[in-house]
């Protein structure tokens, strides 16, 4: 591929992830630990950065799967060769000579014998100094693009430089060569993924007829034992807190799908026959039929009141401690996916930054799956059955 034909394409992976977040080059550059105008030169074609590890990170920040993850690391190789400086010709190698055919030397005239001449001396010059190996293996990466991909084995004598730096790798483990190790993060957190609505309202999507509906506190345990998945909506709850006495800010939080398939074709089965609360509590909602899912903070509503009150809906950044906890409900819904999910959250502490994956109890991702237009079922309890119902119209 041309040199400014492989800069162009990486460039325009570079912008098209740009474009799909939405965010300006100064939001994007903030949280990537770049300015603005180096931003904009990657995007542009005039910059190929140094180290894949800023572009690794543009990528997970405008939610890149794996697959485009990979395809943006192979551009930026491609672009990273067409920017780096020819290999420089081996010096010491005799450069190539036009042969030539030999004239006929004139023939001396006839006289006296002369004696032979004495051979020439061998020449006492020394030999011309060649570069170092590397020098002259034109597939060896660049010192920066050694910084990234780590040494390359082997190579010819260096046997004690590769034995040095395996030994390296055997006394530091834990850490990818090129990558740094991700900082600890200084906040705890807990989750919760089992929620109903108001402590009531919910809906299940099962194979087969399930026991009567359990008691919120037991719902978790009651749809594991049914292989039940939510139908429409997730609610879950982040319990977040610092764990020393800095504070730490949470900068935002993202929603990263890692699996969609077609709605589950189960029955829907509602854990309530209607419910309400005094109390609408703020929340994140996250669409997930979207294909870049936002978490966008919404207000909350007390009703208890005479006249009511808004609860102002959580807005980033905010800080939490050890001593100040705070609590994050995700209202997570779709009407047209089976999807896997998780969240991430991004935060900051005196200088450094991170970022923490949250899945369920068990570590694993989110599962919601639409179920509208599902056959849908509530639980009689004089009949102590389930009956057909109306369908709630979650995740519609």
């Amino acid at each position: 591929m041309p040199k400014d034909a492989a800069v162009e394409e990486f460039a325009g992976l570079v912008r098209a992830l740009k474009a799909r977040d939405g965010r300006s080059y100064e939001a994007l550059g903030r949280r990537l630990s770049v300015s603005a105008s180096t931003l904009h030169r990657y995007c542009s074609g005039a910059t190929v950065p140094e180290e894949f590890a800023v572009v690794e990170r543009l990528a997970l920040l405008c939610g890149a799967d794996e697959e485009e993850r990979r395809a943006l690391e192979a551009a930026w190789t491609r672009a990273d060769d067409a920017r780096r400086p020819p290999v420089p010709e081996p010096r010491g190698e005799p450069a190539p000579q036009t042969r030539t055919e030999p004239t006929a030397a004139p023939r001396p005239a006839p006289g006296p014998e002369r004696a032979p001449s004495p051979e020439p001396e061998p020449s006492q010059e020394p030999a011309p100094e060649l570069d170092p190996v590397h020098a002259r293996v034109p597939d060896l990466p660049s010192e920066r693009r050694r910084r990234r991909w780590g040494w390359p084995g082997v190579l010819g004598g260096a046997l004690a430089v590769a034995g040095t730096l395996a030994l390296g790798a055997v006394l530091l483990p834990g850490k990818a060569p090129g990558r740094p190790a991700a900082p600890p993060a200084p906040l705890t957190w807990t989750v919760a993924s089992d929620l109903w609505e108001n402590g009531c309202g919910h809906t299940y999507l099962a194979r087969r007829t399930p026991p009567p509906p359990p008691e919120a506190a037991d719902a978790r345990s009651w749809a594991a034992a049914q292989g039940a998945v939510d139908g429409g909506r997730t609610l879950v709850r982040v319990s977040v807190q610092g764990k020393g006495t800095a504070a730490v800010v949470l900068q935002a939080l993202h929603v990263r799908v890692v699996e969609r398939g077609a709605p589950l074709p189960w029955t829907a089965y509602r854990m309530d026959d209607g419910c309400g609360g005094a109390v609408t509590p703020r929340r994140f909602e996250v669409d997930l039929d979207r294909p870049r899912p936002v978490a966008r903070a919404r207000d909350g509503y007390d009703a208890s009141g005479q006249e009511g009150r808004t609860l102002p809906a959580v807005s980033f950044p905010y800080a939490v401690s050890v001593g100040e906890p705070e609590e994050l409900l995700v209202s997570a819904g779709t009407a047209r996916c089976d999807c896997r999910w998780y969240l991430e959250l991004e935060w900051s502490s005196e200088g450094r930054r991170g970022t923490v994956r949250i899945g369920d109890e068990d570590g694993a991702p989110f599962r919601t799956s639409g179920a509208k237009g599902r056959p849908v079922y509530g639980y009689d309890s004089a009949g102590r059955a389930w009956i057909t119902g109306e369908d709630s119209g979650q995740g519609g």
